[in-house]
């Protein structure tokens, strides 16, 4: 019997702690959505997070390779979803990040140049911080990126460990995409995954239990279309 008891509470601890983590799993383009990781890579350490700055899993998530995900065509200009096992949980942003493979998404690593697309930032304007905290993000493929395969990266930095008491996490997936339809008239700002991120960024650095007023989210603008989609918001 108390063995038992000790399995019981064990695998409730389990529970808990899983519960408190994430996996974007599976990703629709338009209204069509497909099987969990058809098209994302499988990471192999389930919900848990990146903590490591300097670690090549902040690319695409530990394990998460290309051999085996399939590569799904999209247009330049479609809408795409990412959707979550269960609502994201922890107070941060969310990004979203492209890398043009030199040949099949499949075969790349992530070791080139990745841009932003799009940043989930903090709303400030009802005087505290009010963060996205869905079961699901979309945003659209830019229609100024050039033609070819490409591994579209959503990030989740959790913050809710303020830095340097604590450890911010990173929940990360990529899918395989191959562009058509773009019009290759964009430059991007670019940067290095692992090295976009470092321990002197105030996003990666903010305690937002304490004088938190404003956020300036890690990485490099995601200026696209002609906009700024809002990576700092002060009010």
């Amino acid at each position: 019997m108390k063995n038992f008891v000790n399995i019981a509470a064990a695998a409730a601890l389990a529970a808990n702690g899983a519960s408190a983590h994430y996996i974007f799993q599976q990703l629709s383009v338009g209204s069509t959505q497909y099987a969990p990781f058809e098209y994302i890579r499988q990471n192999s350490n389930y919900n848990s997070p990146v903590t490591d700055l300097a670690s090549n899993d902040l690319r695409c998530n530990v394990g998460a390779q290309g051999a085996g995900t399939d590569t799904v065509e999209v247009k330049a200009g479609d809408s795409f979803t990412f959707t979550l096992d269960t609502p994201v949980y922890h107070q941060g942003p969310i990004s979203i990040y492209m890398s043009k493979a030199p040949g099949a998404a499949s075969d790349y690593d992530g070791s080139g140049e990745w841009f932003k697309i799009k940043d989930f930032a903090p709303d400030f304007s009802s005087g505290e911080a009010k963060w996205d905290m869905s079961g699901s993000y979309s945003y659209t493929i830019p229609t100024c990126i050039e033609d070819g395969e490409y591994l579209l990266r959503i990030q989740s930095l959790a913050i809710h460990n303020p830095y340097p008491s604590g450890t911010p996490q990173f929940y990360i997936s990529c899918a395989q995409v191959k562009v058509s339809g773009g019009s290759g008239s964009y430059n991007p700002t670019t940067v290095r995954i692992p090295g976009a991120f470092k321990e002197t960024d105030p996003g990666y650095t903010a305690n937002i239990y304490s004088n938190f007023h404003e956020y300036t989210v890690p990485g490099p603008e995601p200026v696209l279309f002609g906009f700024f989609s809002g990576s700092v918001h002060r009010f």
